[in-house]
């Protein structure tokens, strides 16, 4: 029998395609791997689900799937937002594409100190990388964090004679940026927009403080998306964004969401 190395094989998957009709994204999808993220000058380790696509031509019979996981096999340790950018361009190269996107989900924790007591928790917030390389110009990049907050209803402090709801908020904001963002700045505009941001670890000194804190910050859903959406744009190192926020409320059977979309930034000279 040949040694596997000398054998000749037949790769139909390089073949002509004659129904000449491009495919606009063909790859691997949901492929969890362990990586190591560089953020704000630290390394977390995490486990992240990988989605990774280029165009292919119409001639083209099929992609080389084999050369993305190989380019998983040979990712930086620790993975930089740089290095992500160059990543992709690496495999649009490697798989002789014109356009390409890898997308990368990955829970990232951050250790928190309780407001009065100082004890340490984690808390875990769910972000997305995405990196997209097109044939009109460079690579961009795009950041999405999702962050838990603590909302409390205004028209509900004001008409109540004590007391007021509040409920578990989810703030998602996806940012393409312009240069290196961590992604702790993107958890800080979320939680800072908020009427409290939440902790894995609270004693009871702790919980008065974020109880009372939210109560002198009452913000309706409206509110959240309009506080980050003004942060966002003071930021020039954001060229667009998204910013959605979703109320669990605790007194309706449904939730209280708001958005705002992407916007074009105005131009100093025109206003436009």
């Amino acid at each position: 029998m040949n040694a596997p190395e000398r054998m000749v094989l037949p790769d139909i998957q390089a073949g002509l395609d004659t129904r000449d009709i491009e495919i606009d994204a063909v790859g691997i999808k949901n492929v969890r791997y362990p990586v190591t993220i560089l953020s704000s000058r630290r390394a977390a380790p995490t486990v992240a689900r990988f989605s990774m696509t280029v165009t292919l031509p119409a001639t083209a019979k099929g992609t080389h799937m084999s050369r993305f996981i190989e380019m998983l096999e040979t990712l930086p340790e620790p993975l930089s937002q740089g290095a992500f950018r160059a990543m992709a361009v690496r495999m649009v190269e490697r798989l002789g594409a014109r356009i390409g996107t890898i997308e990368m989900q990955f829970p990232y924790f951050v250790s928190k100190s309780a407001p009065v007591s100082g004890v340490r928790s984690r808390v875990d917030y769910n972000v997305r990388w995405r990196a997209s390389v097109t044939d009109t110009g460079p690579c961009s990049f795009g950041l999405r964090v999702v962050v838990p907050v603590t909302s409390l209803c205004p028209c509900s402090k004001e008409i109540s004679e004590y007391g007021a709801h509040n409920q578990r908020s989810h703030i998602a904001i996806e940012a393409e940026t312009a240069g290196e963002m961590a992604i702790e700045e993107l958890i800080d505009v979320a939680e800072h927009s908020a009427s409290c941001e939440v902790y894995g670890l609270l004693k009871r000194v702790d919980e008065k403080y974020v109880t009372e804190k939210a109560y002198d910050n009452p913000k309706f859903v409206e509110d959240l998306v309009r506080d980050v959406a003004v942060a966002l744009e003071r930021d020039p190192r954001v060229r667009t964004f998204t910013v959605e926020a979703e109320n669990f409320e605790s007194i309706h059977n449904h939730s209280a969401y708001a958005r705002i979309a992407p916007r074009p930034r105005e131009s100093p000279e025109t206003g436009s």
